[in-house]
Parts: structure tokens; C-alpha cells; sequence
């Protein structure tokens, strides 16, 4: 069993840690796992070799979407016995945006990211919610909830809020004056509008993460910062209909003895979250769509954050207290993801010798001369071993020779999205125009010099 430590305060409980209970053994049952060993290129220019991470990575979304609701399935392998028909929902929001990045590099047609879109869109509208929220799985092919744990049947309104994330950009970039793109966009507004924001407070200044028909509020999960559950404060407070208060941001997400650090680790101050700052998805989750460039409140900026939370981790690994075998300036990267022994929230303080890769390429808008360097020893020197039809697999250890046989929609994601917003900032201009994002960063007091264009 993976010890948890402080980490029970924040969501890695309930959502980083996905499949924990579930999948701790999908490593074993990989009838459908990965293919590893394709074909390495030799000689491609730093673009090239982008332009080739993301195109591989994509295909997670596009050639192994579910068939019928086009969603992104939990993983590549099979989960545990929930078998073949198991989508995410915060993994489809990174899915959602990865078929715009395509669109946009032109691996697909922009019509053909419409029509998938729209299968989404659709499939979603019809699907099982509660006030509005979706729940963290759904069956790819009903729409019906997937119990996610036992009382973790209904409502994830983190799971929901990455989603939205997703699909708020893809309302901002299918503007098209044709009845597809019209489509989308509507059913995405009637959605987002019916999210009761505000209910999931139960009348607190304090955001709750899961309701169930079945079981009411008895998981009483508070979302308190500093994790990857940003996003869901911003978004709460964005609802045209249902909007939280300023008052729920500051006595929720920041009241919390988690919150603020101000501690050097390696030499770097860290300004918020836990010692050394925890597993790298903290940094990247929030912003496939939140622009952090600018972005200040009265707590502190979450660029300088996210950048030294990256270079805290890389700094960890290159000093590599634990000796553990290929960790060093080309090779570093510690975040949720599997491992050896199972699904594990890997950081500084759960060091278990493994390496994902998600960690420091969807690390490239802080840090993108170090994340180049890992990305070129990922693909060039461990590529036989870890390149694959779906891009990277989700993790190695060379101390332990594991090179993993999966690959995880929210660690898939990620790299696309973020090895994007390095590039060109798509997502996040997209995002951030948003008429009802930049009214509820106002709403926050939060600063983005996105609000004034």
C-alpha cells in the first residue's frame, strides 16, 4: 500500500491517485497494453521532434477514443474489472483540447476535430449528472456512472471542472457559422450554465468535491489548496448562474495549513503547497487552459510558483538523494503515475525510482531548455524502451529495469496541451478569452493581463 502522508489533505486521495484501489494491478492484466518499440528517427530539429511527441501522443485520443461516446478511456490497459468500456471525464477536457491542437497542426482536418468534438459534446449531454456535475467515470457506452469508490458514485466536481476546462476552449475555437460548430457551442453553454456551483458549498464558504444520489455528502472531501484543484475554484467562480463568492476562495482554497509555503527546497523558494511541492501535476493541471503568465492575487504569482515548484522537482532528482539508477539532469521528472508496484502520487517525498515522463515534458512553458534536454533523452536513448504507438509510456525505473506497458489519459494529455501553450500559448489565449473566465478571476481578484484584451 502507498503511504499517503500529508497528502490525505489535499485531492490526491480521491483524484490523483486514480485507480489506486482499481488498477493498482493493471500492470499484471495488460492483454490490451501498449506496443512498445516503434521505429526511432534519427536527426530532428527540436520542432520536429514536438511536431512528433505530439502527434504520437495524440493518437491516445483519436485512435483509442471509445467508439461511441468518442471519450477518453481511463487508460491502456484494463481496469481492473471494470473492462474495456471505462472513460474519464477530466481526461476527456485534455482530450478535448489535444483534437484542437491536431486541428490546428493539421494531423487532422478541422471538420474531422468538429465531428469528434460534437460525438462528445453530445454523449456527454445525455449522460448521467448530478446538479449539473458529471461524475469521475462514465461507461463509454451508456453514459451511466462507474463507481469510482465505494460511496464515489455521483457528482466530482474536480473531475467536472477539468473537463470544463476542455470544453470552454473548444466553445471559444469552434466559432464556425455551420450547424456543427453551432452545435457545440450551444449544448457546451447549456451545460456549462446548469453546473450548480454554489450548491456544492452546502451553504459553507468551502468547496465540497463529491455528492451522490445514493449517499449524500459522506465523503465530506473540503477542497483546500495547494494542489491541482485551482481550476476548480476559478471555474465555480466563473458561472454565469451559479457562482461562488470571493469569500468561498479565501476561507476554502486558501485557508488551509497546506497553502502557503515560503520555504527554500534545493536553494528555490517555493511559495505555496507542500515540502519540495509535491507531485508535478500541481503545476500542470490547472493550466492546459488557465494562462499562468501574469496571473497574481494577493497570495502570491502562480508562474514563479509552477516554474519553481518544476525546478525543485528536476533540482531533487539530479541530486538524487536515494541513488537511484538514470536519474540526472537529462532524466528527471516525479509525478502521479504508475510504477513498479503499482499507481503511486510520485514526488521528492514518494521517491520510488520512477521516472514519468508527462512530469518534465508537460513542464515546457516553465522550464523549456531542461524539458528539451529530457525530452531528447526520452526519445533518443530510451526509445526502444519507451516509445510507443501512443507516444511515451506512463513511466520507467531503470533501478528496477520497469519500462511501463500503459498509458494514462491524464498523463497523456497534459504533454500535448502543455508542449502547445510553450509553443504557440493556443489553449491558453483560447481559454482566456472566455467572456465568463475573465469574470471570474475578476470576481477572485485574481490578476491575467488576459482580462483587459
Amino acid at each position: 500500500m502507498i503511504k499517503f502522508n500529508t497528502y490525505l489533505l489535499s485531492g490526491l486521495l480521491f483524484f490523483s491517485l486514480s485507480c489506486l484501489t482499481l488498477t493498482a494491478c493493471a500492470q499484471k492484466n495488460s492483454a490490451d497494453a501498449i506496443k512498445p518499440q516503434m521505429k526511432i528517427q534519427k536527426d530532428l530539429t527540436d520542432d520536429q521532434l514536438l511536431d512528433l511527441v505530439q502527434k504520437q501522443t495524440f493518437r491516445y485520443f483519436w485512435d483509442f477514443g471509445h467508439p461511441v461516446s468518442g471519450m477518453a478511456r481511463e487508460r491502456s490497459n484494463v481496469a481492473f474489472e471494470y473492462g474495456n468500456e471505462v472513460v474519464t471525464t477530466g481526461g476527456t477536457g485534455f482530450g478535448v483540447m489535444s483534437i484542437i491542437v491536431a486541428s490546428e497542426r493539421k494531423f487532422i482536418t478541422r471538420e474531422q476535430a468538429a465531428a469528434r468534438t460534437k460525438k462528445i459534446v453530445d454523449f456527454l449531454y445525455k449522460a448521467d449528472m448530478f446538479h449539473g456535475a458529471f461524475p469521475h467515470w462514465l461507461n463509454g457506452e451508456t453514459g451511466k456512472v462507474i463507481r469510482f469508490s465505494p460511496k464515489d458514485d455521483g457528482a466530482d466536481i474536480v473531475e467536472t471542472s477539468l473537463l470544463f476546462q476542455g470544453l470552454l476552449t473548444a466553445k471559444q475555437y469552434y466559432d464556425g457559422d455551420n450547424a456543427v460548430e453551432r452545435d457545440i457551442r450551444n449544448k457546451i453553454l447549456w451545460m456549462w450554465e446548469g453546473i450548480e456551483w454554489s450548491w456544492f458549498t452546502q451553504q459553507q464558504n468551502v468547496l465540497y468535491w463529491h455528492w451522490s444520489p445514493n449517499n449524500g455528502w459522506s465523503m465530506n472531501h473540503q477542497i483546500k489548496g495547494w494542489n491541482e484543484c485551482f481550476i476548480t475554484y476559478v471555474l465555480a467562480a466563473s458561472s454565469p448562474k451559479f457562482p461562488i463568492t470571493k469569500r468561498v476562495y479565501d476561507d476554502g482554497w486558501a485557508n488551509n495549513n497546506t497553502f502557503f509555503n515560503g520555504k527554500k527546497f534545493q536553494g528555490i523558494t517555493l511559495p505555496f503547497g507542500f515540502d519540495y511541492g509535491g507531485p508535478l501535476f500541481f503545476s500542470q493541471y490547472s493550466f492546459t487552459g488557465l494562462d499562468p503568465r501574469g496571473l497574481k492575487d494577493q497570495y502570491g504569482d502562480y508562474f514563479e510558483q509552477n516554474k519553481n515548484h518544476t525546478l525543485i522537482n528536476r533540482a531533487y532528482c539530479i541530486e538524487n538523494p536515494k541513488k537511484y539508477k538514470g536519474y540526472n539532469e537529462n532524466s528527471w521528472g516525479l509525478t502521479a503515475g504508475d510504477s513498479w508496484q503499482g499507481y503511486a502520487a510520485h514526488s521528492p517525498t514518494e521517491d520510488l525510482g520512477v521516472i514519468t515522463p508527462t512530469a518534465a515534458l508537460s513542464a515546457f512553458p516553465y522550464t523549456p531548455e531542461y524539458s528539451m534536454q529530457a525530452l531528447k533523452h526520452f526519445y533518443f536513448d530510451l526509445g526502444p524502451k519507451i516509445w510507443t504507438e501512443y507516444g511515451f509510456a506512463d513511466g520507467f525505473s531503470e533501478e528496477h529495469d520497469w519500462y511501463a506497458k500503459s498509458h494514462l489519459a491524464i498523463d497523456q494529455g497534459p504533454i500535448i496541451c502543455m508542449i502547445e501553450n510553450y509553443r504557440s500559448g493556443l489553449l491558453w489565449k483560447l481559454f482566456m478569452s472566455s467572456p465568463d473566465v475573465k469574470t471570474g478571476l475578476q470576481r477572485l481578484s485574481i490578476e491575467s493581463p488576459a482580462i483587459a484584451k
